[in-house]
């Protein structure tokens, strides 16, 4: 059997070929079986609201009330959020945020400290 690679999506390793793709059976994603996909690139060029460049464990500030979905609270204004994650996806930024809990953020609501 080749070594094929981790699904992009979900990480899943049980990924299969189909055709010219292959194909995740947890998370349903097709990708190509010859693009390499590098998360790297990617996500070094993430900026804050500012335009500085995010990297994984900065300290960054909210700069706006953020409503959580779902619920009634609220990430207030000069939130400090340390050591943050960058990913791909609808959410640049995994984190903590004090007194919420882990969570996803859209980098331009944050600003680099």
């Amino acid at each position: 059997m080749d070594n094929l690679p981790n699904c992009p999506q979900c990480n899943c390793e049980y990924a299969y070929e189909d055709g010219p793709l292959l194909v995740c059976p947890e998370c349903a994603h097709e990708w190509p079986k010859d693009a390499v996909e590098d998360d790297t690139d990617s996500l070094s060029n993430i900026k804050d609201s500012n335009g500085n460049t995010l990297s994984d464990g900065d300290t960054v500030v909210v700069i706006k009330d953020l409503k959580i979905k779902g619920t009634s609270s609220v990430v207030k204004i000069g939130t400090k959020v340390k050591n943050i994650r960058l990913v791909s996806g609808d959410h640049d930024i995994d984190c903590k945020v004090p007194g919420v809990g882990a969570m996803g953020l859209k980098s331009c609501f944050v600003k680099k400290v």
